[in-house]
């Protein structure tokens, strides 16, 4: 017969049958058990020898049996399909993990069925863990399910308790799977990964699986979780278990615990690691320095550390993971590759190992002629290029995953994976004289100060682990504290900070792996008022500036939308108000840092902080209106439609803006939602609005996210909150106040259809180019600037926005030409100002002053919310963001910008402006 042509052009299938035969003896005793499989193997046929080892149980007299027909048949048929070089590792790794999910499904339905003969099976799972759940099963491999069940839908005698029902059914899967006939066995089944192995059951009930993994639940069941699946039985419970548990596995935050967890757990098994140390006879490929294990651990360490925050990490098959850690930026793409390529070759080793005798062996033979056979049946000469071979290998992996977790495990972990052991603080005059040497003006009362935080005053440092982890970083953070701008308001921030935390263990250990945000830390805590206040409320902000990138400015709205709006398969509406509340904070606040480090400039800054704002709206706006209509419908031939004004219609925002917002909706006012409570189109709009505002704003238990003021709507606060289009069209021709028209020069169409938001912009422009009278439209404007100035005079030397000659006066200017001539309208105050001058309407200089204006208003929220001159170091990092040499050149520079604005009002309204200090 002629090779299949989708057989691999290098396959070798009559050179692997002769080698199985002469180097592995299980190989060759099923060569000759199967004939009818040989012969299509024989023949390269190798599909069709798949397709017939599926089959070889049809017939027989028991689940069992058929079970272990199919599978001596398939490991013949994988075995040689590898050797032959026709089957990659993947195909032979998934074929296997698909027959274990075959054989406990079969396995599940048959122990339900032994007392329930006519049961439909149901509300009995298995989920898969480690290689079986990343579909790596090796060639010899034991099984680690999970047995789980549902008292409620498990089919029993009415006289069985369902949780003896279930142990019943888990005998009944463990006999089948891993009971030893003459015919062999199906899989070694291992159950001993469940919950509290050693006292619970062989079948545990999903609720008490919930509560162990809710509550006490050890580190090393988080790891066994990162490739777990639902594979067998009550496939939909199993999932819905898991995305149960989904916080559990994949914390929000960073966690760099991860890597002394994980880096205990390796010396451990260094330590009672059987065989040889080096590799050699013995050498053990699993658990050995540089082996199987270690490029798996290397791999989940970095899933459990960032996994939480970036769910494109969360893959089951190592390489595959590998190649996600690449993409990410998060490992260098060559040792990704590296130790990609390593594994699948330590796997096809393993592999070469396990087909001699069909043995659940990792380790290398002891004896040289058998070391020889094993070299042979892979296609090397001897066992001495093999060992060569492995020796680049794992001296490759070892040294790669030394260097992430070896030189990180903390002061007292040792090997025996244990709880840590406190490392007592420095004497009380060692630390004394550390602080004097650190600048400390007080040293000695430092020293109490310190001591009262490992007192037990401190809840986050109560614990052994966290005194352990605080001591890691004592040193660095105390020199830091002493450097910072401000030492002891940034000391009074960091013990806010720790008071604030249930615990500290995964900031400390943050700080450990990356000393460099220890220094970044102090400057926050010091500087930025508004940050420290987050920080408080969330330590893990500081997660995201660990990478380069925190640096760059977010992308386009487009793609802000959809990384906001990026949920977990089954999030409800809190949980999705929560998730916008957690990326938009990261955002903010990297931005936020961004200013006190000047890297950017704080007028792209302020679009970021707009184009933040727009995509939440936009997010958060389609969660409400998908949740209002599963109660209420939709109203037929109709949309919402939201106008943003000020700030947030002109797209530039501060740390402190809040959102001006007008809710509108197309269609007819009189019609009615079709959903099960209908409600009247003007009550379903008010509703709604109402709705998308709490999801704005509403404090959930990732804090609040943004103030919303809906005051500027039609008939401000006493009209409704939502109105139609066609109202509001009516309203802004008729009866709305200049001001009002002023407000709308900066009003944009922020969500809605393409074509609801082109008819609000309609609406807009026609009530800007309307004719009006240019003397009532003076008169009103000034006589609003003057009412503005004398209820609401500047707070202070940096208040830019109400000071005269500042931005409010440079808006009235913009406005009232916008509105006088009809032209320039554009709600970015920036690009209107640059149409404007283009037609020679304003002076050019107006374009410098609002760019000085705007920086410093931008960086001034976030440096001196109190509009007042900062401490001597806030004032430098508000000069550094603004893009000065010293203060005296900004306070120079913005006192132009005033005098340019006032030459600018001047020459508008003839009236002199009062702009001294």
């Amino acid at each position: 017969m002629d090779a299949e042509p989708n057989a691999a052009p290098q396959a070798d299938w009559t050179g692997a049958i002769a080698r199985a035969r002469a180097h592995a003896p299980y190989l060759s005793s099923a060569l000759d058990r199967l004939p009818a499989l040989t012969e299509r193997l024989a023949a390269g046929q190798g599909d069709a020898a798949l397709d017939w080892a599926r089959a070889a149980g049809e017939g027989a007299p028991s689940v069992g049996a058929a079970l272990r027909r199919e599978k001596q048949a398939l490991a013949l048929a994988l075995a040689i399909g590898d050797l032959a070089g026709a089957f990659p590792l993947l195909k032979v790794t998934g074929e296997l993990s698909a027959l274990a999910d075959r054989a406990l499904d079969a396995a599940i339905a048959e122990g339900i069925r032994r007392r329930v003969p006519d049961a439909e099976p149901a509300g009995f799972l298995a989920l898969a863990l480690g290689k079986h759940g990343a579909g790596e099963l090796n060639y010899s491999s034991d099984i680690d399910p999970i047995l789980l069940f549902d008292p409620q839908l498990l089919p029993r005698r009415e006289r069985d308790e369902p949780g003896e029902a279930a142990q019943r059914v888990a005998r009944a899967v463990v006999e089948t799977l891993a009971g030893v006939t003459d015919e062999g066995y199906v899989f070694r089944t291992d159950l001993r990964l469940r919950p509290a192995s050693e006292v619970s059951p062989l079948a545990i009930s999903i609720n008490g699986a919930l509560t162990h993994y809710e509550s006490s639940a050890l580190a090393w069941e988080r790891a066994a979780f990162i490739r777990a699946r639902a594979c067998s039985g009550d496939i939909a419970a199993g999932e819905a278990f898991l995305a149960a548990i989904r916080s559990f596995v994949w914390r929000k935050s960073l966690d760099f615990g991860a890597i002394a967890e994980i880096g205990r757990l390796t010396a451990q098994i260094r330590a009672n690691s059987r065989g040889s140390v080096t590799v050699g006879p013995g050498f053990d490929l699993k658990k050995g320095r540089g082996g199987i294990r270690e490029v798996e651990f290397y791999a989940q360490t970095h899933q459990l550390i960032h996994g939480g925050r970036n769910p494109a990490l969360r893959l089951r098959g190592t390489r595959a993971t590998l190649d996600a850690l690449a993409e990410a930026g998060l490992v260098p793409p060559e040792d990704a590759r590296l130790l990609g390529e390593s594994y699948d070759r330590l796997r096809t080793v393993e592999h070469r190992l396990q087909m001699m005798q069909d043995q659940q062996t990792h380790s290398l033979p002891v004896k040289e002629d058998l070391l020889d056979e094993v070299a042979r049946l892979d296609g090397l000469p001897d066992g001495a290029a093999l060992i060569a071979e492995l020796t680049r290998i794992t001296d490759a992996v070892g040294e790669r995953y030394d260097a992430l977790v070896m030189a990180n495990l903390p002061p007292g972990s040792g090997t025996g994976g244990g709880s840590a052991v406190a490392v007592p603080a420095p004497a009380q005059e060692d630390l004394r004289d550390e602080l004097m040497r650190m600048g400390f003006a007080d040293p000695d009362a430092m020293v109490s100060r310190i001591e009262g935080w490992l007192s037990g005053r401190m809840r986050a440092l109560r614990s052994d682990a966290a005194r352990v982890a605080f001591e890691a970083i004592r040193p660095g953070l105390l020199a830091a504290l002493a450097a910072a701008p401000e030492p002891e308001r940034a000391m009074a921030r960091w013990e806010q900070l720790l008071n604030n935390l249930p615990t500290a263990i995964n900031l400390f250990r943050l700080l450990e792996a990356r000393p460099a945000l220890i220094e970044r830390l102090a400057r926050i805590l010091s500087l930025a008022p508004p940050l420290a206040d987050a920080l408080a409320r969330r330590a893990d902000l500081l997660d995201p500036l660990i990478d380069a990138s925190a640096f760059d400015l977010p992308g386009t709205l487009p793609e802000l939308v959809d990384e906001f709006g990026r949920f977990e398969p089954g999030d409800d509406y809190e949980r999705k108000l929560n998730t916008v509340r957690r990326k938009v904070g990261d955002r903010r606040f990297a931005l936020g840092v961004q200013l006190i480090e000047g890297v950017n400039d704080p007028l792209e800054i302020g679009h970021a902080l707009g184009r933040i704002a727009e995509a939440a709206l936009v997010v958060l706006t389609d969660a409400a209106v998908a949740e209002f209509r599963e109660v209420h419908g939709e109203v037929p031939d109709s949309e919402l439609a939201v106008l943003g004004l000020g700030r947030m219609g002109g797209g530039v925002l501060t740390h402190a803006s809040d959102l001006d917002l007008i809710y509108l909706f197309t269609g007819d006012f009189a019609g009615e939602s079709n959903g099960r409570r209908p409600l009247g189109a003007t009550l379903y709009y008010n509703r709604l609005s109402q709705r998308v505002t709490a999801a704005l704003s509403v404090q959930t238990a990732e804090g609040a996210l943004y103030e919303v003021d809906t005051r500027l709507r039609p008939s401000g606060e006493q009209g409704p909150p939502a109105a139609s289009l066609e109202s509001f069209a009516r309203y802004q021709q008729e009866q709305a106040w200049t001001w009002e028209h002023m407000a709308l020069c900066r009003a944009r169409a922020l969500y809605g259809s393409e074509e609801a938001r082109g008819r609000l912009a309609a609406i807009v422009r026609d009530v800007l180019t309307a004719p009006r009278d240019p003397v009532k439209l003076r008169t009103d404007v000034l006589e609003m600037r003057a009412r503005m100035a004398e209820h609401k005079p500047p707070k202070g030397l940096l208040d830019v926005k109400l000071m005269r000659g500042g931005l409010v006066d440079l808006e009235f200017l913009v406005h009232f030409t916008q509105l006088r001539s009809g032209a320039g309208l554009d709600a970015d105050l920036g690009e209107a100002l640059r149409l404007l001058t283009a037609q020679s309407l304003l002076p050019d200089s107006l374009q410098q002053a609002h760019d000085v204006l705007t920086r410093l208003l931008v960086a001034a929220r976030l440096l001196a919310p109190d509009s007042l001159k900062p401490v001597s170091a806030a004032c430098m990092a508000l000069v550094r963001a603004c893009g000065y040499g010293d203060w005296q050149d900004l306070e120079t520079s913005l006192a132009q910008a005033r005098a340019q604005v006032a030459a600018a009002w001047a020459e508008a309204f003839d009236e002199a402006l009062e702009i001294s200090r």
